[in-house]
């Protein structure tokens, strides 16, 4: 995430491209919150990928991959995936993270805050 690389995956039989945006924990169990921008899921993906909330212990043959970084343009509603948040991306969290990060470059990410925020996709796998 530091580096803003891309996570390649396999996840419940879809592979999966994802740029995860929120590391943490709910109810105990390791979460990512992450745009995904291609691969399969369940419910299809629509053009363009959809906000996904995956749980850690489910990922396989985990790969990370240089390219462009995904946030999506829909925010409606906060982030429920995760309810204690250890990493973020976005530089003005609104979730207190125990940790923020900021892009390779020192500058903030292209079109600014990448608050992840989106009914669509939300609690989806």
């Amino acid at each position: 995430m530091a580096e803003r690389k891309q996570v390649l995956c396999f996840y419940e039989g879809f592979a999966r491209e994802l740029c995860p945006t929120i590391l943490g924990h709910t109810k105990g169990q390791e979460r990512a919150f992450a745009y995904q921008f291609a691969g399969g899921a369940s419910k299809g993906l629509p053009p363009g990928g959809a906000w996904k909330c995956l749980a850690l212990h489910k990922m396989r043959d985990v790969k990370l991959r240089s390219g462009g970084w995904h946030t999506g343009t829909s925010h409606k509603s906060p982030q429920t995936c995760i309810e204690d948040v250890d990493l973020d991306v976005n530089p003005q969290s609104p979730y207190n993270p125990r940790r923020k990060l900021t892009p390779p470059s020192g500058k903030p990410a292209p079109g600014g805050r990448t608050s992840p925020s989106s009914k669509q996709g939300q609690n989806s796998g």
